[in-house]
């Protein structure tokens, strides 16, 4: 989620969660941006009322599990202790309702087993967060002229060789870990790239982020599981709710 940082997309976040429930909520890390805050102070109210929406989640009887990553590591002093409602724990495993185990973790332990040159990852690490600011300025021109979301960074990953390198060992050596503990997949984030996948015979899910893809990754009833990209969601249904109010013999077919 990164809150606290502007490109945190709060509006599309708080959207996703007035218009979905669940019995068990996972918050796989980076929830509130501990390094940005330490540089600089931002905390507008759409934030505040992520935090509390969520609180209210957990009130009203939802199963809420925080998973530090490396941008709240603060947190990881308190794994295993309950506040509010939410559980702070370092991973979990999560038992589908088709009987599968996933392994929930951040990911950025994994970063270490990339083997990539410090310098390049550094490198990276600097373009990655000047695309993130120029995604601000492009968000606010989009918005402004009625365009849908559109993420510099999340183009740039994908143009980039090297960033495609760096993601597929990432997920192979997340793959490895889970195989090893006997599980059937794995959900995780950190790396900003949403998947859904089989990897050597391993559910491989990543549930991006609420920054360049707005995104999560939902089970459904029968224990399947799915990539939400909410952004897309919200414009689909706001289709829907304009056409529905429209005379039928107005609504374009065949579209």
């Amino acid at each position: 989620m990164h809150l606290g940082t502007r490109a945190c997309r709060a509006d599309l976040l708080l959207d996703f969660l007035r218009h979905n429930d669940a019995d068990t909520i996972y918050l796989v890390g980076d929830i509130v941006d501990g390094w940005q805050l330490a540089k600089s102070w931002y905390w507008p109210q759409s934030h505040n009322d992520v935090i509390q929406k969520l609180l209210r989640k957990a009130r009203k009887g939802a199963s809420l599990f925080y998973i530090p990553g490396n941008h709240d590591a603060g947190l990881r002093p308190f794994t295993d202790h309950r506040f509010g409602g939410i559980n702070v724990v370092d991973e979990h495993v999560h038992q589908t309702a088709d009987g599968k185990k996933l392994w929930v973790v951040h990911g950025d332990a994994f970063d270490m087993a990339v083997r990539f040159s410090p310098a390049l990852v550094w490198l990276g690490d600097r373009l990655y967060e000047t695309a993130t600011a120029l995604n601000v300025l492009a968000t606010g021109l989009r918005n402004r002229f009625g365009l849908p979301h559109w993420s510099l960074a999340a183009q740039v990953k994908r143009s980039s060789r090297r960033a495609a390198a760096y993601i597929e060992a990432f997920e192979r050596a997340v793959v490895a870990e889970t195989r090893r503990r006997g599980l059937d997949g794995v959900v995780c984030g950190h790396i900003h790239t949403v998947a859904q996948k089989i990897i050597d015979g391993v559910t491989y899910a990543n549930d991006g982020d609420w920054v360049e893809n707005c995104s999560a990754v939902v089970e459904d009833q029968a224990g399947q599981l799915s990539v939400l990209r909410w952004s897309s969601f919200r414009r689909h249904r706001a289709t829907q709710a304009a056409e529905a109010a429209l005379p039928k013999s107005l609504i374009p077919t065949g579209a």
